[in-house]
């Protein structure tokens, strides 16, 4: 699938001053200037104000560039991402470059659908893009995603925060087609402002919610789809402090410089009131049932759930139950486990080797989600008519761990030991 293709080249290649990016000084100019020494430049394009499209007929660049004024309206504009047609070498009175994308052929990039280059010099992004996916919005739009994260310049050089890039550029493709967020921004390009279908894979995140967090691992790792805790943090149904609409941006923003720390390092100064543990472990207390402010994930997940692998646990009889090996939960990582109500009150006593947050989801047949700490170990509901119980379980260790999600070391990965005793349900 796209999504699992593309990449941001070079985004450790680059040194970084350590000044911060300058506040806006000016209003950038209608048009920007084109500038075909961005990868190469071509005879064969079209411009519109903010990007210049190569290689393809002239139906298809007016839809990619329709597409990417709109993004462009509205995380630039809009929601104040820092535009990629600026070099993040310089403050923001300018130049202001066109974005260039250039269509190639599959051959050149085996199994991908897009890429996003960089010129070290010019301090300025350039996208390739397969012919067959230039009018993709989840290509196109992810892309893109990656060209103003690299402006903001301050993960650059960050391995710790590279397989962060992924989750983000997935999040902005998914904001821009599931959620109303753009549907000004694709009005303004006469477009639809019909929001289409998620791009959450709830099969891995939460049918392998056990994994760490952000995990990079090649093969089996989750950091593409692992974007949803980005839409909580953003949509913050909790109204924790420190989270919100600008969450993430100034994760980037505030991270601390050149200090090659995770972002849930950045995270965790932006709160206040409460801590990253309790965010971490009620935004899976979310996922229960993808209660995190996004119709559209929401609906995957209700057309997939009874298909989701819930094995979490293994019966030693008398309502008492251990994790399974496999399954117990890495750093940040969760185990989801739908409960079977046999009366109206349901009970659990988690006994766990390390620090974790657990909580009992309790949806009701409207559809609205109550959230039950689990507190010493022991938490109880009372269930009304045709109301459901999860229990969620989240390694949550006292201290954040600094790690490379490409390269995750042993003791991030080791798994959270617990057992739980349930009464008034079955798993």
């Amino acid at each position: 699938m796209y999504f699992f293709a593309s990449l941001v080249l070079s985004v450790v290649l680059h040194a970084v001053s350590s000044a911060a990016l300058p506040a806006v000084a000016a209003a950038p100019p209608a048009q920007y200037t084109a500038n075909p020494s961005i990868g190469g430049g071509g005879t064969q394009y079209k411009d519109s104000a903010h990007f210049r499209v190569y290689g393809v007929d002239s139906t298809t660049a007016d839809s990619t560039l329709k597409m990417l004024e709109a993004a462009h309206n509205c995380f630039v504009e809009t929601l104040g991402w820092r535009t990629p047609s600026l070099t993040y070498k310089s403050n923001a009175d300018g130049p202001y470059y066109k974005m260039n994308v250039y269509k190639v052929e599959a051959s050149t990039m085996p199994g991908a659908a897009a890429q996003t280059w960089t010129d070290a010099n010019a301090g300025l992004a350039y996208l390739k893009v397969v012919g067959q996916y230039m009018t993709t919005p989840g290509v196109i739009v992810h892309e893109f995603g990656h060209a103003m994260h690299y402006s903001e310049k301050n993960w650059i050089d960050q391995l710790r925060t590279g397989a962060w890039w992924e989750t983000i550029a997935n999040f902005i493709a998914d904001t821009y087609i599931a959620t109303s967020t753009c549907a000004s921004a694709k009005a303004s390009q006469s477009l639809s402002t019909t929001p289409g279908d998620s791009l959450i894979d709830v099969k891995k995140v939460i049918g392998d919610s056990h994994q760490v967090l952000v995990d990079g691992t090649s093969g089996s790792g989750n950091y593409y789809q692992a974007w949803p805790f980005l839409a909580y943090i953003t949509n913050n149904p909790d109204n924790y402090s420190g989270l919100g609409k600008e969450v993430l941006l100034n994760m980037i923003r505030k991270y601390k410089l050149n200090s090659n720390e995770t972002p849930l390092h950045s995270l965790e100064r932006l709160l206040s009131g409460v801590t990253i543990q309790k965010v971490v472990g009620r935004y899976w207390a979310h996922m229960a049932y993808v209660d995190i402010g996004h119709a559209k994930a929401q609906a995957v997940f209700a057309s997939q759930q009874k298909s989701l692998n819930y094995a979490n646990l293994d019966s030693n009889g008398n309502g008492k139950y251990t994790i399974k090996t496999a399954r117990q939960p890495r750093y940040m990582g969760a185990n989801i486990i739908p409960l079977k109500a046999t009366g109206t009150s349901v009970s659990v006593a988690v006994t766990a080797s390390g620090a974790y947050t657990a909580t009992l989801a309790v949806k009701a047949s409207s559809g609205s989600v109550r959230y039950v700490d689990v507190v010493n170990g022991n938490a109880a509901v009372t269930l009304a008519s045709g109301e459901t119980v999860t229990l969620v379980v989240v390694n949550t260790p006292s201290a954040l761990a600094l790690y490379d999600p490409f390269s995750i070391p042993a003791d991030v990965n080791k798994g959270l030991e617990y057992s739980v005793q349930i009464t008034g349900a079955t798993v």
